[in-house]
């Protein structure tokens, strides 16, 4: 669990309901974990390293965002389903990969396909993965396909997602995360013990 899983569980659970007459803590901790308003965080907006594999593949809520954000617009909707079907295939039993790896092939490359077809990666890359997908279906064989379409979105589309909303949720998200943590940032719920020292 990273830092912004447990800002997401401190906000649920201050969200639960008041406890009877710590009912003004409850409303005092549900200020102090708000997400700032956007406006705070434009020197943020500009410092921030404008790093797309950082951004918005590495850091979980990063690329929770990212991807909302693409299901806003079909071409990358459609390479985000590419990246799971690829994870689902990497992640198959052995005797059931071979047939994952086609599927995966039969969705996204085929013309005759009631989908679109995926345009970003050439047709010579395809050829090399149903060749490989026949011979050794090995884990790693979309593996120049997933780097092509990592690439495509670090273009274009990464700087139209630093102009969206989806962005400034982020940097609203980073905000908070940098604030100090100190024994106050902690709620205090239960003694479950005292000892000499300390309880």
């Amino acid at each position: 669990m990273d830092v912004s899983d447990c800002y997401k569980n401190a906000l649920l659970f201050s969200n639960l309901g008041e406890y009877g007459k710590k009912s003004g803590r409850s409303k005092k901790w549900r200020e102090k974990l708000k997400l700032p308003p956007v406006s705070q965080c434009s020197k943020l907006r500009h410092s921030i390293e404008k790093d797309y594999s950082s951004l918005c593949d590495k850091q979980p809520i990063g690329r929770l965002l990212f991807r909302q954000f693409c299901n806003t617009k079909h071409d990358l909707k459609r390479c985000i389903e590419f990246l799971d079907a690829v994870a689902e295939y990497e992640v198959a039993a052995d005797e059931d990969r071979r047939d994952c790896g086609r599927l995966v092939l039969d969705t996204f490359f085929i013309e005759e396909s009631s989908a679109t077809p995926l345009p970003e990666i050439p047709a010579h890359v395809v050829q090399e993965c149903r060749l490989q997908l026949q011979e050794d279906p090995s884990k790693d064989i979309f593996k120049e396909g997933t780097r092509i379409v990592h690439d495509y979105f670090s273009g274009e589309s990464f700087e139209e997602y630093q102009e969206s909303s989806y962005f400034s949720r982020f940097l609203q998200w980073k905000w908070l995360e940098r604030q100090p943590v100190t024994k106050n940032t902690f709620r205090h719920y239960r003694v479950l013990g005292k000892v000499r020292f300390g309880e």
